[in-house]
């Protein structure tokens, strides 16, 4: 299995979190790039966001930036709103990101849990689906053609039109981001693209049924089994013992999951929601590196085999130093269980 970290270069409690200037965030951001690559994990992703709290509004530039410090850790976006942006720009970005990264860039797509990229860049929310399933139409097309030609609704038809630079693999890497929509895990096993199934509440066996729908309809659509990969995303956060992580993790989670629920029209988060959710089914990965390891195992057989996990620690506020020790547990204890 495949481990790593996803970061939306944020901190959601702002009351209690620490107060840093914007250039100093992004400056420790890429220090725990590189402290993801130097202790041995697989992968590390940038979200994309359009609000305030927010410095991944361009995550490209971010990833491009910690290419040129590691050596080893893939890249990729974790996700790139599809709906809201140009295929053909962003196909570029990210072609240009594996030759800067010498073929260790990777794109995770999805329409995004916010909505704010919509009238930022003039978009109808009642196109929601259709704006996303044409240009993931169209980003493929482009992945596997150098030469283009393409028509579509909301974007000028493409005759024959060439598409540069090309990323140094063939084919470049593209995930579909998948929330718990049933559409969504049917559409990449038609396409059969790997699957990044972000699970930020309840509890994640209960997700069984549609990673089956996907690799069921990858498979009646022709896709060998190998391509079916399965992701896992979701909030964690290691420390030297389970209590240690609770403690750490509770206080800056809550204030956050509480703020964010008063625009989703979610009840506030409470200690014992919080205890529910790090139990054995529970979506929280929140604990030692036993426990941690323990449960990764676990949500992999749930799910029926998982090939990558990432780990979003970014919602606990949890200062810069806490995060590098935490990604060093991770690299240096959990990964070995996990895989051993």
């Amino acid at each position: 299995m495949q481990i790593g970290i996803d970061s939306f270069a944020a901190m959601f409690g702002e009351e209690s979190g620490p107060k840093i200037s914007d250039v100093d965030a992004l400056a420790q951001l890429l220090e725990r790039i590189e402290q993801a690559d130097k202790v041995g994990l697989d992968i590390f992703g940038i979200g994309e966001h359009h609000r305030k709290g927010f410095l991944d509004s361009a995550p490209a530039l971010i990833l491009a930036a910690a290419a040129a410090r590691t050596k080893r850790i893939r890249l990729t976006s974790a996700v790139t709103v599809l709906s809201a942006a140009d295929p053909v720009r962003i196909f570029e970005e990210y072609a240009t990101l594996d030759l800067i990264s010498q073929g260790r860039a990777e794109m995770v797509v999805g329409r995004g849990s916010f909505i704010d990229a919509f009238p930022l860049f003039g978009l109808d929310l009642k196109d929601y689906d259709a704006l996303f399933t044409e240009k993931l139409e169209l980003l493929l097309k482009i992945r596997d053609n150098e030469f283009v030609t393409w028509s579509g609704k909301f974007r000028p038809a493409m005759k024959d039109l060439p598409v540069y630079p090309r990323p140094l693999q063939d084919p470049f890497p593209i995930w579909l981001g998948v929330g718990g929509t049933t559409e969504s895990f049917i559409r990449a096993g038609m396409l059969g693209l790997p699957l990044m199934v972000a699970v930020i509440g309840g509890e994640t066996y209960r997700f069984r049924p549609l990673v089956d729908l996907y690799r069921r309809a990858g498979q009646q659509a022709g896709h060998a089994p190998e391509k079916l990969k399965v992701g896992l995303h979701s909030l964690g956060y290691v420390a030297n013992t389970t209590e240690e992580a609770i403690e750490a993790f509770y206080p800056g989670y809550a204030e956050g999951m509480t703020k964010i629920g008063k625009e989703r029209g979610w009840p506030p988060m409470t200690r014992a929601r919080f205890e529910d959710q790090i139990g054995k089914d529970g979506a929280l990965v929140v604990g030692s590196a036993e426990e941690v390891a323990e449960k990764l195992l676990n949500h992999s057989e749930a799910l029926g085999g998982i090939e990558r996990f990432t780990f979003q620690m970014d919602s606990a506020a949890l200062p810069h130093e806490t995060l590098m020790q935490s990604i060093e547990l991770i690299g240096k204890k959990v990964l070995p269980l996990v895989n051993a």
